[in-house]
C-alpha cells in the first residue's frame, strides 16, 4: 500500500491516508497565508515521507548485518524483501512489521531461485530501490589445506550468489531508471590474511566485478557501493564459519593466526551501529563506490597500499624495461 501511495500522491483533492484532503497547491496564496497553513505543512511532510520510502531486497537477512539493516529500513517505513535459508528466523519480524516485510526462502547459490526471488519481490512491491548482496560466510584454512569442495563452495556463495542476484536485479533497475546495489565485501576484500585466503579471494573477486559494474550501469542511473566492514560481532567466524582440516606442519602458523584473530576481535564493532551508516549511504545523492565500516579498516588499508606503492616504485625500472618498444 505504501508503494502505491508513494508513486501516486499529488497535491489535489484526493484524500490523505489520515482521511483529510490534500491541499490543492503548495503555492496557493489562500492556503499559504490562511488558517489552513498547518494543513499545507502536513501535506508537504506526508508527501516527502512517502516520496522517500524505499523498497529493499536483502540477502542473508536471518542474522548479522542483513537482519540489522532490514530492521533499520522497516523501522523508518521502507519495505523489505528479506531472504534467508530458514524463514523461521524472520518470524518475529513478520509479526512486528506485517506486510511491509516479504520473507523469501533462498539459497543464493541457486541461480534460478535467485531470479525467482527477485521477481517475487518486484511483483509484490512494484519496484526495487536498494539491492543488498549480504549473504556469505567465512571459510577458514590455509591454502594447502583447502579441499576442492570447500574452495568452490566459498565462491558459490560469496561471489556467484552476489553475481546471480545482481544479474536478476539489473533489468528491473534499468527499466525503472535507477537503483542502488550494495555489495557486502570486507576489509578482507582489499587486503589478505593467512588462514582466510579463500575468503579473501571471493571478496577480491566481488570487488573487481563491482568496480567494473559501476562503470557499466552508471549511465542508467544505477549506483554501486562496496561495503567493507572490519571486525564485528556477527556470526561470520562462529557457527556460520567453516574450517578446513588443519595440517600438522602448519601448527605454529595456525596458532599465530588464532592470536591475530583474537587481537582483532578484542573490541568488535556492534552490527546495530552500522544501520545508520547504511541508511545514509542509500539516501545519499552521490554515494561512494567503496566505504569502510568500523575503526580498524583504514589503518590496515593505508599500510597495505603504502607497501604496494613502495614495492611497485622500487621495481618500476624493471617494469618499464619489460615494455620493450618495437623498432
Amino acid at each position: 500500500m505504501l508503494q502505491v501511495l508513494r508513486r501516486s500522491v499529488r497535491f489535489s483533492n484526493e484524500a490523505r491516508p489520515d482521511g483529510q484532503p490534500f491541499s490543492r497547491s503548495l503555492h496557493d496564496p489562500d492556503r499559504e497565508a490562511g488558517a489552513d497553513r498547518q494543513t499545507v505543512d502536513a501535506d508537504r511532510s506526508m508527501t516527502r515521507e512517502l516520496d522517500m520510502a524505499k523498497t529493499w531486497f536483502i540477502t542473508g537477512a536471518s542474522r548479522g548485518f542483513g537482519r540489522e539493516w532490514s530492521i533499520g529500513a522497516l523501522e523508518r517505513g521502507d519495505q523489505v524483501a528479506a531472504t534467508a535459508r530458514d524463514l523461521s528466523t524472520l518470524d518475529d519480524l513478520v509479526e512486528r512489521f506485517g506486510d511491509s516485510l516479504l520473507p523469501i526462502r533462498l539459497d543464493v547459490t541457486d541461480r534460478s531461485a535467485d531470479f525467482a526471488a527477485v521477481a517475487k519481490a518486484h511483483d509484490r512491491f512494484g519496484r526495487l530501490d536498494v539491492v543488498v548482496n549480504n549473504a556469505g560466510y567465512g571459510q577458514f584454512g590455509l591454502v594447502e589445506e583447502l579441499s576442492e569442495n570447500e574452495a568452490r563452495a566459498q565462491f558459490e556463495t560469496n561471489f556467484f550468489g552476489s553475481l546471480w542476484v545482481t544479474q536478476a536485479a539489473l533489468p528491473i533497475l534499468r527499466a525503472q531508471g535507477g537503483g542502488h546495489l550494495l555489495q557486502v565485501s570486507s576489509i578482507g576484500g582489499i587486503s589478505a590474511f593467512a588462514d582466510v585466503g579463500m575468503y579473501n579471494a571471493s571478496k577480491w573477486a566481488l570487488e573487481g566485478l563491482s568496480q567494473a559494474l559501476a562503470q557499466e550501469v552508471g549511465g542508467f542511473g544505477i549506483k554501486v557501493t562496496l561495503i567493507e566492514p572490519g571486525g564485528y560481532s556477527t556470526d561470520w567466524g562462529g557457527a556460520s564459519g567453516r574450517h578446513a582440516t588443519p595440517l600438522a606442519d602448519y601448527k605454529e602458523l595456525h596458532e599465530s593466526a588464532a592470536r591475530r584473530r583474537a587481537s582483532l576481535g578484542a573490541s568488535p564493532g556492534d552490527p546495530t551501529a552500522t544501520t545508520e551508516a547504511i541508511l545514509r549511504i542509500v539516501d545519499a545523492e552521490d554515494p561512494p563506490l567503496r566505504i569502510f565500516l568500523g575503526e580498524g579498516p583504514m589503518a590496515i588499508a593505508a599500510a597495505d597500499y603504502e607497501s604496494r606503492l613502495a614495492t611497485w616504485r622500487e621495481w618500476e625500472h624493471v617494469s618499464v624495461a619489460a615494455h620493450a618498444k618495437r623498432s
